[in-house]
């Protein structure tokens, strides 16, 4: 989510501004400089590469960031309808969000937010029927709601737990450590975390976690993650005396993380080299021998393996090898070579998203078409029930502990707040345990699903939900959302953002393309590297479908998306500038030929390719946004999002984008960025926050979409 002059005029008084066609308003001149890179013998410019500073290291930089901000929220807040849009999402955000239940030891816990706290409060109780008691409330811990809780670690016994807290929305968090029933935290504590979580030994003595060397001063939101390491942490030591239990400093490059087994036994070990195609190898340590080394199990990059649960010996692990839907398989580490392992779930027509095991079952988590599907199955193989959802959706849960005979899973769709249901595991019945009252009705809109065709004939699904009665006219404003990258699919999640949307009038629109993890590895890879392009011929074609249908045309018609989402739409709308009449970018990574010189980009080579690739170079450049904007063109109304804190996509990426957007742009379309403050690239933000950032995107929308509001938007 991304003119170019000299930032010194701007604020010494030589200059000011240049004028937009749209009434008052004024772009922010921005320095150009002269700056070339050579990439295989051909010369790229990089005018705005001073924007590359850290906005905490440069106050020129944050003069261009506030002068950007003025004229944004300016003109945002200049929209009549956008006070009213906040008032009604506001309205609608206000309901109980409780969790499901979840075991911690002997007790039971959740997450609850009130209506309008900026942040979730754990709680924990001892029955399904006793008072909720506050664990741990993140609301308490800043006066801007910006600290969050990021990640639980519990023992097995709940006597302890480890809970992660990340500061504006930064990916680099802290452990701290809370003795539950005294409700006391304890003097632990751990830096420099990133990308990893917590697992206790049996004994309660202490936890397992990965983390990061300490970055250089000025470096923690830009330097790229190297030399992950897993250590042991004893409690009531200080982290300097961690024990360091796996690393390799020749592949300084590797990720690793350690989950120990329910049964206390073994340490798991994930080596990654990667995040895109999830590939990982496995080692695992007997804990039963202190000064035993660990064992690699699975030693290649070959496959995505995840650990489900042990029987002493006997290992049981998803994993796409030779099935890249994915199969359940059991490996007896007495005998681990491959043409040992035993096939248990085998490879099925629908996707293998992840499996638990929980009251003495396999229960696998299924994408039939992008919608959940759960089975269940024993630990030889044996089909035992699938489970009955109430429509076009998604669920979540399922989990707990080998011995229990009752689980919770959430159901949630565009039209359908997420009820939580009681699943008795013995003999598969669903009782609904408690419904989210949120102010409208969903019976009065519908959820249903297309397929179209793409540019090669591939046919893509798409989610299309909106109020029922909908005439096609083929001029309803219409809002279409992808991804389309890093093997992730997209499901019917219900949003107040999105209801808001859809009682505006709209259509939501919402496009499975290739490169997501939908149907699979295959699907996956469809779109990667040197085939990247192909995302956005889906996209395209998922547009021209919706006008084609009598849905929306063009001037109706608003692209969405976030982070490699936000390359989605800064791709396709630099490609196609005449399909769209409105783009959303939000922290998107928008300059393809740098972005894995930054954090964590350095993984999403796996995805896109490198610019130190000859070919790979070519395809990068081919759509990259940021290099593609072209002067002279007109195009679509486009609001830029980012955040200041986002060490995900470094914030650089959309401060060039809407730089060089604002210098290319011919005509009367509003071209503005908005840049958060103590925020990131979007996990951890407070309430109050997201609710002002949808109120601007919609009212941005009723605006450069000529809409015509309900009486509640007016």
């Amino acid at each position: 989510m991304f003119r170019f002059i000299c930032l010194a005029f701007l604020f010494l008084g030589l200059g000011s501004f240049i004028r937009a066609d749209e009434p008052n308003l004024r772009y922010p001149e921005t320095k150009r400089i002269d700056h070339t890179d050579d990439y295989h013998g051909v010369k790229v410019a990089d005018p705005y590469r001073w924007l590359e500073t850290d906005v905490r290291e440069s106050k020129e930089v944050a003069e261009w960031v506030a002068a950007e901000n003025k004229v944004t929220f300016g003109y945002l807040h200049s929209i009549p309808e956008r006070d009213a849009i906040k008032r009604r999402i506001t309205e609608l955000w206000n309901y109980e969000k409780i969790s499901a239940p979840f075991r911690m030891g002997p007790r039971y816990a959740l997450t609850k937010n009130d209506g309008l706290q900026n942040q979730a409060v754990l709680y924990t109780q001892e029955t399904l029927n006793s008072e909720p008691r506050v664990l741990l409330d993140p609301n308490q811990w800043s006066k801007d709601g910006t600290v969050a809780l990021t990640q639980l670690g519990a023992t097995k016994d709940g006597k302890y737990v480890a809970y992660g807290v990340s500061e504006a929305g930064s990916d680099w968090m802290g452990w701290k450590v809370m003795h539950v029933s005294s409700r006391k935290t304890l003097t632990d504590e751990i830096r420099w975390v990133k990308f990893g979580g917590a697992s206790w030994t049996h004994d309660n003595n202490g936890f397992f976690y990965s983390r990061y060397p300490e970055p250089k001063p000025g470096q923690k939101f830009q330097a790229r993650p190297f030399n992950q390491k897993l250590f042991y942490h004893r409690l009531g030591t200080p982290q300097s005396e961690d024990v360091l239990v796996y690393h390799r400093p020749e592949q300084s490059a590797w990720g690793v993380n350690g989950t120990v087994t329910d049964d206390g036994r073994y340490l798991i070990i994930y080596i990654s080299d990667g995040t895109t195609s999830r590939k990982s190898r496995i080692a695992y340590k007997n804990l039963n021998e202190p000064y035993g080394i660990p064992v690699d199990l699975i030693d290649n990059f070959e496959s995505s393996n995840f650990f489900i649960y042990n029987d002493g010996p006997i290992f049981y692990f998803q994993t796409d090898l030779k099935s890249p839907r994915g199969r359940v398989v059991a490996i007896d580490i007495r005998q681990p070579d491959r043409k040992s392992w035993k096939t248990i779930v085998p490879e099925a027509a629908a996707t293998l998203e992840r499996v638990n095991y929980t009251g003495n079952l396999l229960v696998c988590h299924y994408l039939k078409d992008a919608r959940t599907q759960v089975k269940m199955f024993r630990l030889d193989g044996r089909f035992v029930r699938e489970v009955d959802f109430p429509g076009i959706g998604t669920s979540a849960g399922f989990g707990g502990r080998p011995a229990d005979t009752e689980t919770f899973y959430t159901f949630t769709s565009f039209n359908a707040p997420g009820r939580t249901y009681r699943y008795d595991l013995l003999t598969g019945e669903s009782k609904l345990f408690r419904e989210p009252k949120v102010k409208f009705n969903p019976d009065d809109y519908e959820v249903r699903q297309v397929f179209y065709k793409s540019k090669d004939g591939t046919k893509i699904p798409m989610f299309l939900s909106y109020k029922k009665g909908l005439e096609l006219s083929g001029d309803v404003p219409t809002l279409l959302y992808a991804y389309g990258g890093f093997n992730i699919s997209l499901t019917p999640m219900f949003s107040v953002a999105k209801l808001a949307w859809m009682e505006m009038g709209g259509v939501y629109a919402q496009a499975n393309l290739r490169g997501g993890g939908e149907y699979g590895q295959e699907w996956h890879h469809a779109a990667t590297r040197l085939n990247r392009p192909k995302a956005y011929e889906d996209f395209i074609a998922a547009a021209e479908w919706l006008i084609e249908n009598k849905y929306t045309r063009t001037e109706r018609l608003a692209i969405q998306g976030g982070s490699n989402g936000g390359l989605l739409v800064g791709a396709v709308m630099c490609k196609r500038p005449d399909l769209f009449g409105a783009c959303l970018p939000a922290v998107g990574v928008m300059d393809m030929l740098r972005f894995h010189k930054f954090t964590a980009g350095r993984f999403w080579v796996d995805d896109y390719g490198s610019s130190d690739d000859p070919k790979e170079f070519k395809v990068l450049l081919s759509y990259s946004p940021y290099h593609n904007l072209k002067e002279g063109t007109r195009y679509p109304a486009t609001l830029v999002t980012t955040a200041d804190h986002d060490d995900r996509v470094v914030p650089s990426h959309s401060f060039k984008f809407a730089a060089q957007l604002q210098h290319c742009h011919s005509g009367s379309n509003p071209v503005v960025i908005r840049i958060e403050t103590r925020a990131g690239h979007g996990a951890g933000r407070p309430t109050a926050m997201i609710i002002e950032e949808a109120a601007d995107a919609w009212a941005f929308l009723a605006r450069n979409l000529n809409m015509k509001l309900p009486a509640a938007y007016r």
